[in-house]
């Protein structure tokens, strides 16, 4: 517990207005969190507000589903391409400028998608939004670490997952609501004010850090592009084939797949050669922090997505919902895992993020089980209690490990942490997707029931509780209590960076 400051203390907070309160986050800050949230939520609510539209999407473009699958395929595709790249823009453009610019790329991919006139324009401007999607949300979280300079990890990261505890509470019935009331081109026009506010705030609150003129511009590892980007992209590509119903050892699952790990393998022994430069330094996994939570974000994926894939498939095609009422069923999971924020940030704070994590993984998988016993006609308010714990632990889940990889990491290696924490959360929900999509497949083959149907639902949570429960033990590799810097050092460190 803090002790308040003492005020006939001449070194003490209060008497010193310079001194820095390790236990406050900076107002700074905080007017920067706000600044980015706004912003990222254009983002988040893209995704998942399109994720409930494609079947309408198919029907007023005319096109098959396969074709408007690529809506979500190809946005998907355009981020994992992009997501490498903002650790080398940032440090040519300034996280502000970046930010504008990335930010105006999504607000004019949105307009153009919004005026799309058949499928395939529909799809080429959504890779312009995931591109520009890409850039941002590492972006995000390396602007706020670094301003943080590693004080109040758990805060921050807290403040720094609120878009992805919003976008599934508010994105699926924002989707709902829009498809019943206006066209689907309302789907993208949305986004119009949270871009143009976003930039507006970013322009009048984030600092101008572009990079000195007399100082050597970063060059960009074009060798580690060739590599890196597609290898991420053809990871994707293969992963999202088996969720279009293909097996594993289906050729267009399996080569993509497996060139997709032959190119991050070159990236990966290209990068080792390099002593800087590299278009994401892969020597941080000498860290454990930054190894041990690439594992957990991974397996933290494939809990999280995957399980949002089974979840609104079981409400619709077992309990006969539309997908607003799907939506609607979710929105508990939403609300707990944006209400754990603020508990989890302060207990990894201090307890540190093993003992959160721990936890977090542990009630993950608990409150998992009572999917695995679905019936066609399990009570609702029961689901809904389970979906309330299972969103506060995941809440946690996310925020311990994530604040973890950044402990102990110097100024400039917070842009790499941000990009490799991002790309396992993604390539844990691209995999958990995938997989949970077989076993799906595997377990209603031939069920025409819905008691049937509801079977292949519970054995398909059953992999999802264990998926879950193999990150538990993994969590004991993550840092315990974490070591505050002393009171001159915090000051010392922040009269430098105003420096």
């Amino acid at each position: 517990m803090s002790t308040p400051p003492n005020r006939s203390d001449p070194t003490s907070a209060a008497a010193d207005p310079d001194r820095v309160d390790p236990d406050r986050v900076d107002p700074a800050v905080w007017r920067m969190a706000i600044t980015l949230i706004l912003g990222a939520l254009a983002v988040v609510f893209d995704t998942t507000i399109v994720s409930v539209a494609l079947n309408d999407l198919a029907g007023e473009l005319d096109a098959p589903l396969a074709t408007i699958q690529w809506v979500s395929t190809g946005y998907l595709l355009a981020v994992f391409v992009t997501i490498p790249l903002a650790g080398w823009a940032q440090s040519r453009l300034g996280g502000r400028h970046l930010w504008i610019a990335a930010l105006v790329v999504f607000l004019l991919g949105s307009i153009l998608s919004a005026l799309a006139w058949n499928a395939t324009s529909l799809i080429a401007f959504r890779v312009v939004q995931g591109g520009a999607g890409g850039m941002m949300m590492p972006l995000m979280a390396t602007l706020l670490m670094q301003a943080a300079q590693g004080r109040n990890i758990g805060k921050v990261m807290a403040i720094i997952t609120v878009p992805t505890a919003l976008g599934p509470i508010l994105g699926p019935v924002l989707g709902g609501l829009i498809l019943h009331l206006a066209d689907w081109r309302w789907l993208f026009f949305v986004n119009i004010p949270f871009c143009v506010v976003g930039a507006w705030l970013a322009w009048r609150n984030l600092p101008d850090d572009r990079p000195a003129p007399e100082r050597p511009r970063a060059r960009l590892d074009t060798v580690g592009l060739l590599l890196l980007c597609p290898g991420f992209a053809a990871l994707v590509y293969g992963l999202s084939q088996v969720e279009g119903g293909a097996n594993f050892a289906d050729a267009k699952v399996l080569v993509p797949v497996v060139g997709g790990l032959v190119l991050v393998g070159g990236f990966t022994a290209w990068a080792l050669t390099r002593t800087t430069g590299a278009l994401v330094n892969v020597r941080l996994f000498r860290h454990r922090a930054v190894a041990s939570s690439a594992t957990l974000l991974l397996l933290g994926g494939i809990s999280l997505y995957g399980s949002m894939m089974l979840l609104p498939l079981y409400f619709q095609q077992v309990r006969g919902e539309d997908a607003l009422g799907a939506g609607l069923l979710l929105i508990p999971q939403g609300v707990g895992a944006l209400l754990a924020r603020g508990l989890a940030g302060t207990y990894t704070d201090r307890i540190g993020p093993r003992g959160v994590a721990l936890a977090a993984f542990a009630f993950v998988a608990a409150a998992t089980v009572p999917f695995a016993f679905v019936t066609a006609d399990t009570s609702e308010a029961l689901l809904m209690a389970a979906l309330f714990v299972r969103g506060i632990a995941l809440g946690a889940a996310m925020i311990a490990p994530m604040g973890a990889a950044y402990v102990g990491l110097e100024h400039g290696e917070i842009p790499d942490a941000s990009i490799i924490t991002r790309v396992a959360q993604q390539l844990g929900g691209a995999v958990g997707i995938a997989v949970l999509a077989v076993i799906l497949q595997h377990s209603t083959g031939g069920a025409h029931t819905p008691g049937a149907l509801a079977d292949g639902f519970g054995t398909a949570f059953w992999w999802s509780v264990a998926l879950t429960a193999v990150a538990v033990p993994l969590c004991l590799l993550l840092p315990s209590l974490p070591e505050p810097a002393a009171p001159d050092d915090a000051v010392e460190a922040e009269a430098a960076a105003k420096a």
